[in-house]
């Protein structure tokens, strides 16, 4: 039997990068996925073997299936590629005794009431919260706690299903109507200011490598106001990009993170310049923000995301590879036309354009922080006139 196989899996199209890269490592690669993904994008010429299951809501199915496979596959890891099936890995990973991390140690980068509670209690500063669970403590935090808040879903991704309340009374039916599913959401008190990401490399609790980058707009913005989705490499040397490359090391920390890829957030607060954390998670940041690391540092998170996971499977030192300093910047939009024509951006520092149904999207990159923000600030106001449409938000993720 193969001494490093890997099982992934995933309800959503993404992390082919990482399925390539596994297999170029001698790994023998399992996919795992759902039927409505059977047509996707996979690279199937690299996967030794690629399963469907008609979906993976029913764990105990999941379970069954994953369980039968391994009488003849010995399984050294099982990744999940997608945010929303972290439990369901962790879930399979305890019951068959595989390596990684199990159903506590993941809430802590997918339960966004836990990694607050464990940035909090670690002095790391975090919006004021509660768990929505007993109303009187909700009904006093509120009274506390100065309006506008965000009720929050606590395990979505993105700013998928969150709500801006201003009155304590905007909340009692919208609980109402959540019935049982109210405890798994948080009170968050709203504090204006630019949002940061973070996207890094974990080995041992060290980040070993990590990009530092400002979104244009909140992405809270962005999903609820229709907007443009836009980040960039923050000015390389500059006092941001120390200050939340520490901010992040004091999170890994905090939430007991050894080895993986991961994708936070933080605030700078408009009144008081303080840095507050939102949220992490272990994977590669969506919205092609890994194709904007790509572009400025050469680095792909995905294909190191896959190293890193044979590295521990093997028992060998992860080494991150040496990285290009140059800036990148992504932009997206949803668009009015089925296939967006963007031949008419043509500047040299474009490196990546989207080929997607009704988007448009494009990746800069160029030694100078200055040059990524000038190209940036013009695509945005050209693109709200040659493409953009917008939806309204999504109350859930669909695959």
């Amino acid at each position: 039997m193969h001494s490093d196989t890997i099982l992934c899996l995933s309800s959503f199209e993404k992390g082919q990068d990482f399925l390539r890269e596994s297999a170029a490592q001698g790994a023998r690669t399992l996919f795992l996925t759902i039927e409505k993904l059977k047509d996707a994008s996979w690279p199937r010429d690299i996967l030794a073997e690629l399963y469907l299951l008609p979906s993976f809501d029913n764990r105990a199915d999941v379970l069954n299936a994953v369980s039968y496979l391994a009488r003849t596959e010995r399984i050294a890891r099982i990744v999940a590629l997608d945010e929303f099936d972290m439990e369901l890995a962790a879930y399979l990973r305890e019951h068959l005794r595989i390596a990684g991390s199990g159903i506590t140690a993941t809430s802590g980068v997918r339960d966004k009431l836990v990694m607050r509670e464990l940035a909090d209690n670690a002095g790391i500063t975090v919006p004021a919260f509660i768990g929505v669970v007993n109303h009187g403590e909700v009904a006093e935090w509120m009274r506390a706690t100065p309006s506008p808040w965000l009720l929050k879903p606590r395990t979505q991704a993105s700013a998928i299903g969150i709500r801006k309340l201003t009155r304590a009374e905007e909340l009692w039916p919208i609980l109402e109507q959540l019935g049982d599913r109210q405890s798994h959401h948080l009170l968050e008190r709203f504090i204006p200011g630019e949002v940061y990401h973070v996207d890094a490399i974990i080995t041992h609790g060290n980040v070993v490598f990590a990009e530092t980058h400002r979104y244009a707009k909140p992405p809270f913005d962005v999903m609820h106001g229709g907007g443009i989705f836009c980040s960039r490499t923050c000015e390389r040397g500059g006092d941001q990009e120390a200050e939340l490359r520490a901010q992040l090391q004091s999170i890994v920390d905090a939430i007991g993170i050894r080895s993986n890829v991961v994708h936070a957030e933080f605030i700078r607060a408009a009144a008081d310049g303080r840095y507050y954390f939102l949220e992490i998670a272990a994977r590669v940041g969506g919205a092609h923000i890994a194709d904007m690391v790509e572009a400025s540092t050469g680095i792909n998170l995905w294909r190191e995301w896959a190293r890193l996971e044979l590295a521990q499977a093997r028992g060998v030192e992860y080494v991150a590879p040496p990285s290009r300093q140059d800036h990148g910047g992504v932009i997206i939009s949803l668009a009015r036309q089925e296939w967006p024509d963007t031949s008419a951006y043509d500047d040299p520092e474009i490196v990546w354009r989207m080929k997607k149904k009704q988007h448009a999207g494009l990746v800069v990159t160029a030694s100078a922080a200055g040059r990524v923000r000038e190209l940036l600030d013009s695509y945005m106001m050209r693109f709200h006139v040659d493409f953009h449409a917008s939806l309204p938000a999504p109350e859930k993720a669909t695959s």
